[in-house]
Parts: structure tokens; C-alpha cells; sequence
């Protein structure tokens, strides 16, 4: 009878506890870095992810990010290329030797209907921190949508080019350390 009952609460407890695979296509991450003299912004690839829900809550997920594809949208021609190389080199996220980056939720919090504080580990160039933003989150029919806005120090991840928190009189040639990336992820069962 207790054999029973503890298989019977094991299939209750899977039953509540959902993972939703993200939709790369579906998906969309946005980048924006600043310096003195202006801003670029553009986009770059999920390569893949999950979310986990128990009891229509989030509880997890894992992420990864393609940094190959790091593209600018606010460039054309020739500096378009310029950009998106330097930003693909070792002076920034060195896509040869670092091809991915990954986020791991640790925590989500509830803050209301369909809102999360969450805290996670997010591993950029293999030096890892923990980070906290709030996310909105919405399941219905099978689907979960999921969207946050989330700045990143790049400093703590060993991303130095321009960075007046490791280089002295750089003037207008300063990039700030903080870049932003607002997140738009589509996931199904």
C-alpha cells in the first residue's frame, strides 16, 4: 500500500511540473551598447532554451545564446561589417573561442499575475554571475509568452574594449560598461 501511495504522488508531482521548449524562430533578443558620443543596437540568436512551469508558476529554465550571430541593425555597408566583426572579437566577445553564452534560472518569485523577479547565473566568455530582472510571463492554450528587459555590466565578464572601469583618459572614446537586451521568447510543450 505504501509502495502505491508514493508512486501515485510521484505521478501527481511530474503531472504539475511542465517544461516548455522556446521557439528560436519565434523568439527575439535585442541588444543596445552605449558610448559618449551615441548608441548601436541590434539583434542576437537564441540558439535554444527551455522554461519550467509547476502549477501554471515559472520555476526554471536554461538558455543559450548563439554569439556568432551578433548582427547591428542601426549600420550599413562597410562600418555594419566593421562593427559586427569587432564585436565577434577577442577585444569583445571572442565568438571563436566563446561561441555560446548561457543563462540558468535559479529563482522566479512571483511580484503579480503573470510577473517574476528572477535571479539566474548568466555565463558570458566562461565567467559566471548571478543577475536579477523582472520577466512577464503568460501561458495560455499550451504556449507560454515571456518578455524582459535586463541590463548586463560586460565588465564583469571580462569584456574590456573601451571600458573606462579598466582604462584611464579614454574621453568620447569611452563605451559604458552596462549594455541592455530586451527579450521576447515564445515557448510550447
Amino acid at each position: 500500500m505504501i509502495k502505491a501511495f508514493i508512486i501515485f504522488a510521484a505521478l501527481l508531482s511530474n503531472e504539475a511540473k511542465e517544461t516548455y521548449k522556446v521557439n528560436a524562430e519565434e523568439s527575439t533578443v535585442e541588444w543596445v551598447g552605449k558610448k559618449v558620443t551615441g548608441q548601436h543596437n541590434g539583434v542576437i540568436e537564441l540558439k535554444e532554451g527551455k522554461l519550467e512551469m509547476e502549477d501554471g508558476q515559472l520555476t526554471g529554465g536554461t538558455f543559450t545564446i548563439d554569439m556568432t550571430t551578433i548582427e547591428d541593425k542601426d549600420l550599413s555597408g562597410e562600418y555594419k561589417g566593421k562593427l559586427e566583426g569587432h564585436l565577434k572579437s577577442d577585444d569583445f566577445f571572442g565568438v571563436e573561442k566563446y561561441p555560446t553564452s548561457t543563462f540558468v534560472i535559479t529563482s522566479a518569485v512571483p511580484q503579480g499575475p503573470g510577473k517574476y523577479k528572477v535571479i539566474g547565473n548568466i555565463t558570458i566568455k566562461e565567467n559566471t554571475e548571478e543577475i536579477q530582472f523582472t520577466a512577464n510571463v503568460e501561458e495560455k492554450d499550451g504556449k507560454i509568452t515571456a518578455s524582459a528587459d535586463l541590463t548586463i555590466d560586460r565588465s564583469k565578464f571580462d569584456v574590456r574594449y573601451g571600458s573606462g572601469s579598466f582604462f584611464d583618459n579614454l574621453g568620447d572614446k569611452t563605451i559604458y560598461d552596462n549594455f541592455e537586451l530586451s527579450v521576447s521568447l515564445v515557448a510550447s510543450k
